[in-house]
């Protein structure tokens, strides 16, 4: 497995942990779908989004599987079980366990087969921009997570004190 791969393959397991993480931490199915303030997407859609984004552009152009996206829908959908965004989660984390390992530098360095943004480019440059996306929607995850009503921040520890 290319080197880059490889990386790529052990930051999205990491961080589909840690949105799984998130989203069972919601204090109740119907927060998975309230906003707050300015925030207009709700954890529950931006679950599905990223699990749209990565089932689509990994496990369906570059794996070849019949995952058929509709993006739309990620953004409509409203009070999806809990348990149906966690399987969402890992069927995503099953397109990229399956699909990136399978990628060597000669195709990491080819042009994406699909024209996203308009213009071409490599592979590699669309995988490292789809880890980003995805950062960027966990952090939003988790700050939607800590500002809603029912969450319970813990008060940490003063220097030299254990709790």
């Amino acid at each position: 497995m290319n080197l880059t791969a490889q990386s790529l393959v052990q930051i999205f397991e990491r961080d589909l942990t840690k949105l799984e993480g998130e989203i069972k931490l919601f204090s109740s199915d119907a927060s998975l779908w309230k906003t707050f303030g300015d925030v207009k997407n709700p954890a529950g859609n931006l679950c599905l989004h990223l699990c749209g984004n990565l089932q689509y552009y990994i496990g369906a152009i570059l794996g070849g599987s019949a995952y058929v996206r509709n993006r739309d829908l990620e953004f409509a959908a409203k009070n999806v079980p809990r348990e149906t965004l966690v399987q969402e989660i890992r069927k995503a984390k099953t397109a990229v366990m399956e699909t990136l390992p399978k990628l060597d530098s000669f195709m990491m360095e080819q042009e994406y087969p699909l024209m996203v943004f308009e213009k071409t480019m490599t592979t590699t440059f669309f995988l490292i921009h789809l880890s980003a996306h995805f950062g960027y929607h966990l952090g939003q995850v988790n700050y939607l997570r800590r500002l809603l009503p029912g969450f319970q921040a813990s008060t940490p520890p003063k220097p030299g004190q254990t709790k």
